[in-house]
């Protein structure tokens, strides 16, 4: 894992974008560890930003896609969800819609909601639009964090 790591901080902003991209599909991966190096050796954190969050959405749109692509038959058979629980869930989030894009952010959880706005249809602009400002909301408090940190040292 450490060579995967070192790959991503080597190409810098790419590489922050790429780390941040596959951390927001279905891939395990920490990109908030690239951030953080690439913060620390002094690249510009409003470039970091903005490289990390385009990264995590685009990746957070695949996952969109792979809900876009399913469907509810599916879920019911193959993972054995009771329909009442899908209903329940589709008034969930027709109800919050495409905001609920905003927790896509969540650590386990995340790629599960917007694989299930994907799946439930949600508005791809305003998901898309959610799930942006949840990424950068994240990725800027990060470098707040190690700023203050900073700061201190």
């Amino acid at each position: 894992m450490d060579a995967i790591v070192d790959f991503f901080i080597d190409w810098g902003y790419l590489g922050l974008f790429l780390s941040a991209f596959v951390a927001g599909s279905i891939l395990p991966f920490s990109s908030e560890v690239v951030l953080t190096v690439l913060v620390q050796m002094g690249l510009d954190p409003m470039i970091c930003l903005i490289s990390a969050s385009v990264g995590n959405t685009l990746g957070g749109l695949v996952c969109y896609g792979l809900g876009y692509l399913g469907n509810m038959e599916w879920i019911e058979r193959w993972l054995k969800v009771k329909k009442e629980s899908m209903d329940r869930v589709d008034k969930f989030v027709k109800r919050y819609g495409a905001w609920m894009g905003l927790f896509g952010v969540l650590p386990w959880v995340g790629e599960a909601i917007i694989v299930l706005l994907g799946l439930m249809r949600s508005n791809v602009y305003l998901t898309t639009l959610t799930m942006l400002i949840g990424k950068a909301v994240r990725y800027a408090l990060i470098i707040l964090a190690i700023e203050g940190v900073n700061s201190l040292i």
